[in-house]
């Protein structure tokens, strides 16, 4: 009987002990994302399930404050994957502008470049109709050392304005509509894919309207930053758009941690752009994932594991 208990024993051991690396064996990530108003959000659930369903690995979508907490969030260990802005993630890596406290970030690499992210200045005064109207204007820039803050004050200088020109709010997608909406501010830059929940939302409630960034303020912009490029958003993205809207924009990137696998890396990347028409099926933005999309105007290097899928595409890109 004492040898049949042991005997047990050992089974029941041997069985627990199967089940532990059994779950070990579960790969999972968190990715962050930004608000639940923005584009970064939902479209970041729609990869999320993608990347479940097609590589095996379970991810976490979380919401954020969006491109630098993204950035500080896989810095820390927090988050292995996050939405950036093109842009944001240059100062990250060059350690300038909202990562001047911060200093050069290196814990970051790029999977691939997703959808434009218009700048888009919606405004419900009807006086607004160029982006030098908004002098004196309440105007909200994003939150203070954010991308969309630095998209506002690169637009604003183009346009002859600095931020003292203009009355500055300093509030999320969210709020600015709510604030626009309620009359407290004027005009709210918005950086975003679009159409962006916000301003649909927005313009569903009241007669809202984006303003132009194009002409001289466009051509100085580019050329003093070129991650940004002429962008046009078209008639009928938003209620009682009748025209096309011509702005700038940046570009909404996946990157993950250094610490992430070649191979974890490569299964990501191939859930991604291997499955191109089922993502676009579940979200708009799915229709602008491209290899070429994915591959060019990158600030920061690519990681290994997406340098490998992208090489298999007969496309070459910096890796590290």
């Amino acid at each position: 009987m004492k040898k049949l208990i042991s005997v047990i024993l050992v089974l029941v051991m041997a069985l627990a002990l199967t089940a532990c690396a059994g779950t070990s064996n579960i790969k999972n990530m968190t990715m962050g994302t930004g608000g639940t108003a923005g584009t970064y959000y939902a479209y970041g659930g729609v990869l999320g399930n993608q990347i479940k369903t097609a590589a095996g690995i379970n991810v976490n979508v979380v919401s954020t404050d969006g491109s630098k907490a993204n950035i500080l969030g896989i810095h820390s260990g927090n988050y292995q994957l996050g939405t950036v802005q093109s842009d944001v993630m240059a100062y990250a890596a060059a350690g300038t502008r909202s990562f001047e406290k911060e200093g050069k970030i290196d814990s970051f690499r790029v999977i691939g470049g997703l959808y434009a992210e218009a700048v888009q200045l919606i405004t419900m005064d009807s006086s607004i109709k160029s982006v030098a109207d908004l002098k004196g204007k309440k105007v909200s820039i994003g939150a203070s050392g954010s991308g969309v803050y630095f998209n506002a004050v690169d637009i604003l200088a183009a346009a002859g304005l600095s931020e003292s020109d203009i009355q500055a709010q300093y509030q999320s997608f969210g709020d600015s509509a709510d604030a626009l909406k309620d009359g407290k501010i004027d005009a709210a830059f918005i950086v975003a894919g679009a159409p962006t929940p916000a301003i649909t939302e927005l313009c569903m409630a009241s007669s809202a309207s984006l303003v132009p960034i194009d002409g001289d303020i466009a051509t100085a912009l580019m050329n003093s930053s070129p991650y940004y490029t002429s962008y046009v958003i078209p008639a009928g993205t938003y209620k009682g758009q009748e025209t096309d809207v011509t702005t700038v924009t940046v570009k909404a990137t996946l990157i993950v941690n250094t610490s992430a696998s070649e191979e974890d890396v490569y299964n990501i990347t191939k859930a991604i752009f291997d499955n191109i028409s089922t993502i676009s099926a579940n979200h708009a933005k799915g229709a602008e994932l491209s290899l070429e999309n994915a591959t060019s105007g990158m600030t920061a290097p690519f990681h290994k594991g997406a340098a490998k899928y992208f090489a298999e595409k007969n496309i070459t890109v910096e890796s590290k």
